[in-house]
């Protein structure tokens, strides 16, 4: 499946660290989600992880010195240099710090650096006293200045024994990172609210009524909306999802906390986008112990939760932001999704299918209907986090059309 890193050209250096091995997991992801991979190892990195591991985990051939390169690469750090659309340095040891701080050109990934023209990610790992000490703190500082990218390391234990900061990351956040610095910031200015998950609305302590939203989608929009430059806050109901790097998550459990959290942060956005599956009803009576079953009564009786997505129809056009409902529907899709938008005041809705197992509930991918007063178009089958990127595409026009008819 055709994915962001898709034809993009990564260059990886790896450095002598025991962390090296990590990023052999993290050169394979690279590969299985299309990136174009081409690592450069130190002669340190070496005694650490054999280069035909990052071969066989890449598909290229791994460069190790500036004068071992054959054929039209006889140049290999200006090639290098000239293809990468990022240059990530990972796991960066306090001597390739010192090295690129200072800069020195004397193996093949100084060479490259100095060369290239692309964005630079230094990933720091190392024993937790090393990275605390003045020298190198004052030499990521140096590589802040030069505009590189410093990914800081996590806290934990090391293979040194010691607790504190100096781990090498997981490649779920490196992974982030990168792709933020690939993006294009066309959100940038923009504050963004985004609601996910489902509520729930309790019975007893035991109990509750709720419905099968996992919150992938709103946590994809709220990852991909960052990543593009936007200020995004996450309202989400109970997921097991965690929360997305440089994204404000406020915690909720019922339709009634939801809304108190919209109505909060709703006059600071500029876009909103209900992507929350708010139960739309509530046990009439909530009970402050476990109701047994010798005594519960076979009828439940409901009573309706507040239309969050309604009331801030009606609050948009005093507070002027983008209001985008997603509906989940399971049969007359498009004339439901019409219905919704019309009455519920909206600027875009996206209309998912919960029928088909590839875009119902807990899949990882989704296919949606966006529908805005100037018609509708049926995107492609992708992932959530694709999905994502093509509401944004969608609203980023509608943001740039709205712009043009105030100027």
């Amino acid at each position: 499946m055709h994915t962001t890193f898709a034809g993009k050209r990564i260059v990886v250096g790896v450095t002598g660290s025991i962390a090296a091995f990590k990023v052999a997991g993290w050169v394979s992801s690279l590969a299985k989600e299309e990136a174009r991979v081409a690592v450069m190892m130190t002669d340190s990195a070496c005694r650490f992880v054999a280069p035909l591991t990052f071969a066989a985990l890449s598909g290229e051939r791994v460069h190790t010195g500036l004068f071992d390169q054959e054929g039209d690469e006889a140049i290999a750090h200006i090639q290098l240099a000239r293809e990468a659309d990022l240059v990530v340095i990972a796991p960066a040891t306090a001597q390739t710090i010192a090295r690129l701080a200072h800069g020195l050109a004397d193996d093949l990934l100084t060479c490259t650096v100095l060369a290239t023209r692309a964005k630079v990610l230094v990933c720091p790992a190392m024993n937790s006293q090393m990275y605390s000490h003045p020298a190198v703190q004052e030499n990521i500082e140096r590589l802040k200045g030069y505009g590189y990218q410093v990914l800081a390391p996590e806290c934990g234990r090391m293979a040194c024994k010691e607790e504190g900061p100096g781990r090498l990351p997981e490649w779920e956040l490196a992974r982030e990172v990168m792709l933020q610095i690939l993006a294009e910031p066309d959100l940038s200015g923009e504050k963004i609210l985004i609601t996910a998950g489902p509520t729930r609305e309790p019975l007893d302590p035991a109990r509750f009524l709720s419905n099968r939203s996992s919150g992938k989608m709103g946590y994809a929009l709220a990852r991909t909306a960052r990543r593009r430059g936007a200020e995004v806050t996450l309202i989400s109901g109970p997921t097991a999802l965690s929360c997305p790097p440089g994204v404000s998550c406020v915690r909720v459990e019922t339709a009634r906390e939801m809304r108190e959290a919209v109505l909060a942060h709703c006059q600071q956005a500029s876009v909103i986008v209900k992507a929350a599956a708010v139960s739309d009803f509530r046990p009439a009576t909530h009970f402050a112990k476990k109701v047994k079953k010798e005594q519960a009564e076979l009828q439940l009786p409901l009573e309706q939760t507040t239309d969050i997505l309604k009331e801030l129809g009606k609050l948009k056009k005093k507070d002027g932001f983008l209001l985008v409902g997603f509906a989940a529907e399971s049969h007359n899709h498009t004339a439901e999704g019409a219905k919704k938008l019309k009455n519920k005041n909206l600027d875009l809705i996206a209309i998912n299918d919960i029928g088909s197992v590839n875009t119902g509930f807990e899949a990882d991918t989704n296919q949606v209907t966006l529908l805005d007063k100037d018609g509708s178009s049926m995107l492609p089958l992708v992932s959530k986090e694709q999905t994502a990127d093509l509401v944004w595409d969608h609203v980023v026009q509608m943001l740039e059309k709205r712009n043009r008819k105030q100027d």
